[in-house]
């Protein structure tokens, strides 16, 4: 079915979306456009103005008019400028020590103040006429590097034009009161031969702003692909090289198991008529040996990473779908789950089998602690470098402080009829992505289990 023109509509404005980039890339971007860039050109620009302040501007005390008025305005203006500019300039020169929102602030701000600038510059070197116009397409580009992408950048670009339009406003004001001989020697252009040309820069103005977020976000949408790609494929070769190794070290240990249990179906054949002490002892290697396969087989479940794929997958998707695997609504219980998720979530790259065992393996552990009766908070989150935690807490008996480093060992169990591998599985399969998992807890009080995952993180390499 395909979608309605209305449903497509709505789609446009994702088209556009651009996640905002990660901190260091942030930094790294501040630190080339605004230190290494604008920095140094600003030095140059305020030195060249200075100089054409001092012993340039003879003509400036030939007009006797409102111009005058608008110059020594904007002389003034510009020792405000060079202040606020040396200001601002701090926190980007210790770019690598500031906390990031403090270096967008001080971008945002100084582009603003350079708008605002320009425009004074502007207004007294030709107005609309001046070729000082092409250095605000110049801020608008420079703004698309500095600032995240987004709702602000936009919104600053278009601030920017206006700060070229406030040139528009001053020059209606001023020329009219200005005789003919005066606009003859500043060379400046009548009013109504203006109007035109401002509509076709501001239009520019507009399409530059426009144009260079479209560019930006499709070149950041390409560059996400290729680096999820490249994940994907990495995640997928670890997965199976994983597959591999467990599948052969299942098929080495299972082949010598077979051959004991036969042996031990010979020895019971041989001594059926002979001492019960024989017959108990032969009992007993078949049911270790029974053990150690059905041990094995488990273990064989790894042998399945080399058969999955991996997935996109949505966090809240399977939080739900793990709690209604293990707490199903349908069944009546003393077990109440408290949801506390505070999304968005990145998607997690993984095989959907892993983060199931974990979601389920954890609620399991918990439910069985409570032994029908508490309360399981489940906790989700994402951090600012996009690691997404999550937690799973009961007020169920907790655990002892000397079994708590012992809790993710396989085979380890304080339960009477565990396996001691639950915990285990969610160790291994958590850090198969490069994630971490620990447990708080103190006796009497509960457990709490907390996982988290790197979004934007590799496999780490498999040990053998």
């Amino acid at each position: 079915m395909k979608p309605s023109r209305s449903q497509l509509l709505k789609r446009l404005p994702t088209l556009f979306e651009i996640p905002a980039p990660d901190p260091e890339r942030a930094r790294h971007r501040i630190e080339v456009m605004e230190r290494n860039t604008m920095l140094p050109v600003k030095a140059v620009f305020i030195l060249l103005i200075l100089h054409s302040f001092h012993f340039h501007s003879p003509w400036m005390s030939t007009i006797t008019s409102n111009l005058d008025v608008q110059v020594e305005t904007v002389q003034l203006l510009f020792g405000f400028y060079i202040l606020l500019t040396v200001v601002l300039a701090l926190p980007i020169l210790a770019v690598h020590r500031m906390p990031l929102a403090v270096l967008q602030w001080s971008v945002v701000t100084s582009s603003l103040i350079d708008g605002l600038m320009l425009a004074g510059m502007t207004s007294i070197a030709g107005a609309l006429d001046s070729v000082l116009f092409w250095l605000f397409i110049g801020l608008i580009l420079r703004n698309a590097v500095s600032v995240p992408p987004g709702f602000s950048q936009l919104v600053l670009n278009f601030a920017i034009s206006l700060c070229y339009a406030l040139v528009a406003v001053v020059e209606a004001t001023v020329i009219p009161t200005l005789d003919d001989q005066t606009q003859r020697a500043l060379d400046m252009t009548p009013p109504a031969e203006l109007g035109q040309l401002f509509i076709l820069r501001m239009l520019v103005l507009w399409l530059v702003a426009i144009t260079s977020y479209g560019v930006q976000a499709f070149l950041e949408k390409q560059r996400l692909a290729i680096e999820e790609a490249s994940e994907f494929a990495a995640r997928e070769g670890q997965l199976r090289s994983a597959g591999r190794l467990a599948a052969e070290f299942a098929h080495q240990i299972k082949n010598p198991l077979a051959v004991i249990r036969n042996a031990a179906h010979s020895l019971e054949r041989s001594i059926r008529e002979g001492k019960k002490s024989a017959a108990l002892q032969v009992e007993i290697i078949q049911e270790e040996v029974t053990h150690a396969d059905r041990v094995i087989t488990q273990i064989m479940g790894y042998a399945q990473l080399s058969e999955g794929r991996v997935e996109k997958l949505n966090v809240e998707e399977k939080l739900a779908e793990a709690v209604e695997q293990v707490v199903p609504a349908a069944v009546p219980t003393g077990i109440r789950v408290e949801k506390r998720f505070s999304g968005p979530f990145p998607p997690l790259l993984m095989q959907r089998g892993h983060l199931s065992e974990i979601l389920v393996n954890l609620l399991q552990n918990a439910c069985e602690a409570l032994n029908g009766h508490g309360v399981i908070t489940l906790t989700a989150g994402t951090h600012r470098d996009h690691t997404v935690e999550i937690a799973v807490a009961d007020n169920g008996p907790g655990v002892a402080p000397e079994k708590l480093g012992r809790i993710f060992e396989a085979y380890f169990t304080t339960k009477e009829k565990g396996t001691g591998l639950g915990l285990a599985i969610v160790k291994h399969n958590t850090e198969l992505y490069g994630g971490t998992v620990r447990v708080e807890s103190v006796l009497g009080k509960g457990a709490k289990f907390i996982v988290t995952f790197p979004a934007k993180s590799l496999p780490k390499p498999f040990k053998t």
